[in-house]
């Protein structure tokens, strides 16, 4: 084969066969094929889309470019849950216990965040001494032993991926419901799940913007894991607003125990207890919907759920001691309390943009290996359809370093929108895709 007549193929609007796909991306993966001719695959697969098979076999071919996570080991069905990003969501620390609690073992890989959208590894790294970096036959073992254990995605799974996903963002081809969904997908089973649940979020600060582009994205991902031998199910969920009060690492991780003690937010615990029903109903310990649920609100009452998020962080070198001290968690040195302008009704709380200024107070990373202020964030104090006072708080910033709080506060103030009239009730969960 040659990297060129595939290119030409592609771009007239013809269908790649497997081993076509498989010699493209494997070929990119090992340098064997240049970063010139991946841009112009790339471009051609952007503008001509690939079918459903297409997909699913670029998909298998990022899925075994490196190495794949035999979790068989692992006594039971193992439910993984992939979120696609948004502002404070903590539903992996929440999640994560109340499942296990059930008896359904949660062997996750997770990964740090990038720009406005948090990492559930950076969460729990502002949880002092919790170690990320765990060799696999411990991390089986953990999970054999407690049900629950999340460590860092290794560099050898899925490599292809990271290439071809730094080239799309060279080359403004990311946007593309293929290549999304064969990205997201590949790690997910190389990383050994048996079965997947999807938070696709849907609003201004999701990737999706649209529910029409959300359900495509979901039906994509969902018809991926099934011909890939995957019971997978998609919960498309509203991202116009934060989810839930905290947003930042450590401030997260306090809201987390919260929700778990059965108190906290309510959509963000609303929002929790469905995506942990559903995996229970993966991983089949209980026979549907309507029982999972009660398995789960039972455990949120009697603490079960909490007493595992405390095994949880005491398996993986952490203080379990948090859970009695909330103090013991990163706490900033300064806060910032933010009024509202006039009276009247919180219409509107860009979520990216709030995302954003998070970042800008010390909470977000831009790169990889930038540093973190895990204390730094925001506690909103009111939320879409709360009725405000002029002069009544609306947030909360914290920071140590006071260098961007000025536009910090600005920015803010924009995100927020206050009307006469009260919106409408927030739709949390949109749609359901199985």
């Amino acid at each position: 084969m040659r990297i060129y007549d595939l290119i030409k193929k592609k771009r007239d609007g013809h269908e790649l066969s497997k081993e076509e796909i498989i010699f493209f991306v494997h070929g990119y993966a090992n340098d064997e094929i240049s970063e010139y001719h991946a841009a112009a695959m790339l471009m051609a697969m952007f503008l001509n889309d690939l079918n459903e098979r297409e997909t699913v076999e670029l998909t298998e071919a990022i899925l075994t470019s490196g190495d794949q996570i035999d979790l068989s080991s692992i006594e039971g069905i193992k439910v993984d849950k992939h979120s696609t990003g948004g502002v404070g969501d903590t539903t992996t620390l929440i999640v994560g216990p109340l499942v296990a609690s059930c008896g359904v073992p949660v062997a996750k890989m997770s990964g740090k965040g990038l720009g406005h959208t948090g990492g559930t590894l950076d969460k729990l790294e502002s949880i002092e001494g919790f170690k990320i970096n765990i060799e696999m036959d411990n991390f089986i073992n953990l999970v054999n032993k407690h049900k629950i254990a999340v460590i860092s995605q290794t560099k050898s799974v899925a490599p292809a991926d990271k290439k071809i996903y730094l080239m799309r963002d060279l080359t403004a081809t990311v946007d593309n419901m293929s290549l999304i969904a064969s990205s997201v997908m590949s790690k997910k089973l190389a990383s050994g799940a048996d079965a997947i649940l999807l938070d696709v979020k849907v609003g201004s600060g999701a990737f999706m913007k649209t529910l029409e582009d959300a359900k495509a994205l979901a039906e994509e991902m969902v018809s991926i894991g099934k011909n890939m031998n995957r019971e997978t199910i998609a919960v498309i969920t509203d991202m116009d607003q934060p989810l839930g009060n905290a947003i930042g690492n450590a401030l997260e991780v306090k809201e987390a125990i919260e929700v778990l003690k059965n108190e906290g937010p309510e959509d963000i615990k609303t929002l929790c207890i469905e995506l942990a029903s559903r995996m229970v109903v993966l991983g089949k310990k209980a026979e549907n919907y309507e029982e999972a649920r009660k398995m789960i609100l039972n455990n949120l009452e009697n603490g079960k759920a909490l007493d595992k998020f405390r095994e949880f962080v005491e398996i993986q070198g952490g203080n379990p001691a948090i859970v009695e001290n909330l103090s013991l968690l990163p706490t900033a040195n300064y806060h910032y309390i933010i009024s509202a302008n006039a009276d009247g009704f919180i219409t509107e709380l860009k979520s990216e943009e709030i995302g954003i200024v998070a970042m800008m107070l010390g909470a977000g990373r831009e790169k990889i290996d930038s540093k973190l202020d895990y204390s730094a964030g925001i506690i909103l104090k009111k939320k879409v359809g709360d009725s405000v006072k002029k002069g009544e708080q609306i947030a909360e910033l914290h920071y140590n370093d006071d260098r961007n709080l000025k536009v910090a506060i600005d920015r803010f103030n924009k995100a927020v929108t206050i009307k006469n009239v009260r919106p409408g009730n927030v739709e949390l969960i949109k749609q359901i895709i199985e």
